[in-house]
């Protein structure tokens, strides 16, 4: 009998301060029948499984591929439950890959662009970047996050007396998405270090300016480089339940809850006691809204799967600037692909990879700012959120030109 096994499966765990993976398996099921589809939401049910892609058990169909993270108390009996559907292992030892994630040679104390940064080394980045050239960037804190850390917006472009026009890029969303904030951090160094010989990026800064949010869930960040690697949500606390945090890209106001999320504060994909209930979510939004009339483009980072999406995730309808959206996206992945021939696929996130509300770029789409994007960086499940630190240098490479063909497009159609 089925719920007879998965209670003697269920083994409690005690934490130690920091989690570990031993004997854990990351397994791509590949569910080709109903039954299969079946078998994986009720294993979602019942066993501590976490959804890496999709998101949310929710959403599986048949056809899609299902990234999860299995406890090693539990692979014998998924093994058992699926083998009669196509099932590959990712990633044989977790514990392995985590400890492979950071290159051999040790940590070094200062702050690197090739390297996944502390929070304690990023905040001090920021100090120092933003004092570097005043002419070209300063910064500014848009509130505190739960814990109290600061939220610290670098703002990038040539000093002017009037107004520009801007691009807000964040980075960070979710905890466990390591490459983002590698991203963020590389595209300021490379802004600042090739202003006045790249003539675009010159142009760019010239006549917009960039707001760069390096980390928007820094307290989420912050816990996954001290107790839980995999922790993907922020830290707050809520009453009436003992489980932490909410999903800072389904609590914003943006179809809020209906699909793709969770009403479970349990849950990974939880999306909050009500829109914004996140402060880090309500200080970005609060920004954004404040300076909507200047801001043309969003642009928010998030790995894994090689995607370039756009409005809308909440419905399957198209948004009303679609096929010009389709377009840039294209443009911006072919710009990508040509570097180092990294394929990604580009379209609304709802038809192209699944439903889910409460986005921040569907909400910024909403708001009124057109050109919004979520890029979804490498790679497609080989190593998943644990991306080695060999890959950041290319990795950040093409993904600025696909950032740069997104701005000169927009820059392109200010007025």
């Amino acid at each position: 009998n089925m719920k007879v096994l998965l209670l003697f499966g269920l083994v409690a765990f005690a934490l130690a301060d920091i989690t570990r993976f031993e004997g854990e398996k990351v397994l791509r099921l590949k569910p080709v029948l109903d039954e299969h589809v079946t078998l994986i939401k009720e294993l979602a049910g019942s066993v501590e499984v976490d959804f890496w892609s999709p998101e949310t058990a929710e959403v599986v169909t048949i056809d899609i591929d299902v990234d999860i993270r299995v406890p090693a108390a539990h692979v014998d009996m998924v093994y058992t439950m699926l083998q009669q559907s196509d099932m590959k292992v990712l990633i044989e030892d977790l514990q392995g890959a985590v400890d492979a994630q950071a290159d051999n040679e040790a940590s070094p104390r200062s702050h690197s662009y090739t390297k996944y940064n502390t929070w304690d080394k990023i905040h001090a980045w920021i100090a120092s970047i933003s004092s570097s050239n005043s002419q070209l960037i300063s910064k500014q804190v848009i509130g505190n996050t739960y814990e109290g850390r600061p939220m610290t917006l670098l703002k990038l472009g040539k000093k002017s007396s009037s107004t520009k026009p801007a691009i807000f890029l964040d980075c960070g969303i979710h905890a466990r998405e390591w490459i983002s904030p590698a991203f963020c951090q590389w595209f300021v160094k490379e802004a600042l270090s090739t202003y006045g010989s790249d003539s675009q990026m010159t142009s760019l800064l010239n006549q917009m300016d960039v707001f760069v949010l390096p980390v928007f869930n820094i307290d989420g960040y912050d816990y996954t480089h001290k107790s839980n690697r995999m922790w993907r949500k922020t830290r707050s606390r809520k009453s009436g339940s003992s489980c932490i945090g909410a999903d800072p890209n389904r609590n914003f106001d943006a179809g809020w809850c209906t699909t793709g999320a969770s009403s479970n504060p349990c849950s990974d994909t939880y999306c909050g006691s009500r829109p914004e209930s996140e402060i880090e979510v309500r200080n970005v939004a609060d920004f954004i809204r404040r300076n909507k009339s200047i801001i043309k483009a969003y642009l928010t980072i998030h790995s894994y799967s090689q995607l370039l999406l756009f409005p809308y995730s909440y419905t399957y309808e198209l948004a009303a600037d679609h096929s010009e959206l389709l377009k840039v996206a294209e443009g911006a992945s072919a710009a990508l692909r040509s570097l180092y021939g990294t394929r990604y696929t580009s379209g609304p996130g709802a038809a192209t990879i699944y439903p889910a509300a409460g986005g921040s770029d569907d909400w910024a789409y909403d708001l009124g700012v057109k050109y919004s994007y979520t890029f979804e960086l490498r790679d497609t499940g080989r190593y998943g959120f644990l991306l080695p630190e060999s890959q950041i240098k290319p990795t950040c490479e093409e993904t600025m030109l696909a950032v740069k063909y997104i701005a000169a497009y927009v820059q392109k159609n200010l007025y």
